[in-house]
């Protein structure tokens, strides 16, 4: 029988579950039994990972649910990510709840962020007391919480942030921290998930697991025996040394302040349905944001000479060769990449010449250049920046429309380690609406790359694309060879290039394409 219930202190409703019936028998009796499709949790290192519906292959990740836009058409963030935090005592299943909530949300791109990998670093002295299970890792100063909430903080603003791994078998963090990003919701559990004031504050919801206490010491017993390589007797030692009082001391105290307490996590309420609320993209509100203004200062377009006018002549006409639209894009890309870097900061630098005179010249003023292609055409960049930049770093980033909402859609990222501190070159082939270029600034941008250091190059934009990042987005540089006037109804730029990625590969488009329909999105 289930039934609803008013918590005395009038904040919290409790969910009680009564059954008819017992047994008798070992503490195994207790545990409640896994249900289908949940494997039981089995780590030695921290957990912290995104859970959104993807498919794996040997070199990459592809996100089959996309994430839709987190902003509006200022560029800036729409809504932070709602925070869901669980706490509960050492083993009472917070893990198992966090997956129940994930699959009950229907929400792409979750993300659960344990508290487990943010215990702090040990010195020798605690390393050799952890050894001998005389080390207290269940009080709040073995938490590093400053980290904690500024981790969480910045997730919860959509940004990419660094997550130590803590190696449980070692007593330590890893050397290699994982980078997690593009949270709609962060499903947030520790122990000590309620033990901070400035914590509590980030969390929209607040869950406590309430486990009976034999059935937390049976788990403790099974995961750290089988899992983490400790014996019996140590597990049993620590746990009334440390675990239980701990538990009586810091974490049941703050089940006063969940807002729903779960029962051994046999139960997930439905209430979360009712504050995760999905962005929706307003492409009216893009297509009429700064239209029939001047051009933004931000804006370099290649001069029209013959040449560029010859080439853009031969890509335009559908009756061009593959051979011969490959051969005159190609020129024109690079003729593009070159004027994007004369735009990059330089200082002077004087060198001698073998006549042994002094010249005064130029280099480049910056730590590293990088370039971040839009899949599917701005990968046909790449060779043109990697034939006048030695040894540059790649990133890639996948968006595609959903057929259904008419949003973009974040379908894959990989960019290169460190990528905050450098000057990126963001590529794309053709920009019509500028809703894909727009998205993948947004992803430089949550990855802390400053927005003066962002050059977006396209062969080719439309005036509504050039607007619209502009107006998001007033200190990207954007470079093209051309603008044109028109989008009609399809975003189809006019008189526009065809679908470019579809000419370059040689694929076909089906008769009514459109770009945003292609693998390449040419907004």
């Amino acid at each position: 029988i289930y039934s609803w219930r008013r918590c005395n202190d009038g904040e919290c409703w409790r969910y009680t579950a009564t059954q008819s019936g017992g047994g008798e028998g070992s503490l195994d009796r207790l545990l409640p039994s896994v249900s289908t499709g949940l494997s039981p949790r089995k780590r030695t290192t921290s957990q912290c990972k995104s859970e959104p519906p993807l498919l794996r292959t040997s070199k990459r990740t592809i996100y089959t649910a996309g994430r839709p836009p987190w902003y509006n058409e200022h560029g800036t963030q729409s809504k932070e990510a709602f925070v869901i935090g669980l706490c509960g005592g050492s083993a009472s299943g917070k893990t198992t709840v966090a997956r129940k909530i994930i699959e009950a949300l229907d929400v792409p791109w979750v993300v659960l962020l344990s508290m487990d990998s943010f215990y702090k670093v040990l010195s020798p002295e605690q390393q050799a007391m952890a050894a001998s299970n005389d080390y207290n890792f269940d009080h709040p100063d073995a938490f590093d919480f400053d980290l904690l909430t500024h981790t969480l903080r910045k997730l919860k603003q959509g940004k990419s942030v660094k997550i130590p791994v803590y190696d449980f078998t070692t007593h330590g963090r890893q050397k290699d921290w994982k980078t997690v990003y593009g949270a709609s919701v962060i499903i947030f559990e520790g122990i000590m998930a309620f033990a901070d004031k400035e914590l509590l504050q980030l969390l929209d919801m607040k869950i406590f697991v309430d486990t009976d206490s034999d059935i937390r010491l049976v788990r403790r017993l099974r995961r750290d025996i089988t899992e983490r390589g400790r014996d019996i007797e140590g597990v049993i030692k620590q746990y009334n040394k440390f675990v239980k009082p701990a538990f009586e001391q810091y974490i049941e105290p703050t089940m006063r302040l969940a807002d729903i307490v779960v029962p051994r996590g046999e139960y997930i309420p439905t209430y979360s349905h009712v504050h995760v609320q999905k962005l929706r993209w307003d492409m009216a509100a893009l297509a009429s944001a700064h239209q029939a203004q001047p051009f933004p200062q931000t804006l370099s377009v290649l001069e029209s000479t013959p040449q560029v006018r010859g080439m853009h002549t031969i890509i335009r006409n559908k009756e061009t060769s593959r051979d011969e639209f490959i051969f005159y894009s190609k020129r024109l890309m690079r003729l593009l990449i070159e004027r994007a870097l004369s735009f990059l900061p330089s200082q002077v630098h004087i060198v001698q010449t073998p006549q042994g005179e002094d010249y005064e010249g130029k280099t480049f003023h910056g730590k590293r250049i990088t370039g971040v292609s839009i899949l599917r055409a701005g990968e046909t960049m790449e060779p043109a920046l990697r034939a006048v930049c030695k040894d540059v770093r790649i990133g890639k980033i996948l968006i595609q429309t959903n057929q259904d909402t008419g949003e973009p859609e974040l379908h894959y990222l990989r960019l290169p380690k460190d990528i905050s501190e450098d000057h990126v070159i963001l590529m794309d082939c053709t920009v019509s609406t500028g809703a894909a270029a727009m998205m993948a600034v947004r992803v430089l941008l949550d990855h802390d790359v400053q927005e003066d250091k962002i050059l977006l190059v396209s062969l080719l934009m439309a005036e509504m694309g050039v607007h619209s990042v502009a107006y998001a987005f007033p200190q990207v540089k954007i470079i093209t060879t051309a603008v044109d006037k028109k989008v009609n109804d399809l975003f189809h730029i006019i008189p526009g290039i065809g679908n470019f990625g579809d000419r370059y590969f040689g694929t076909d488009a089906p008769p009514d394409w459109s770009d945003e329909d292609m693998d390449e999105p040419s907004y």
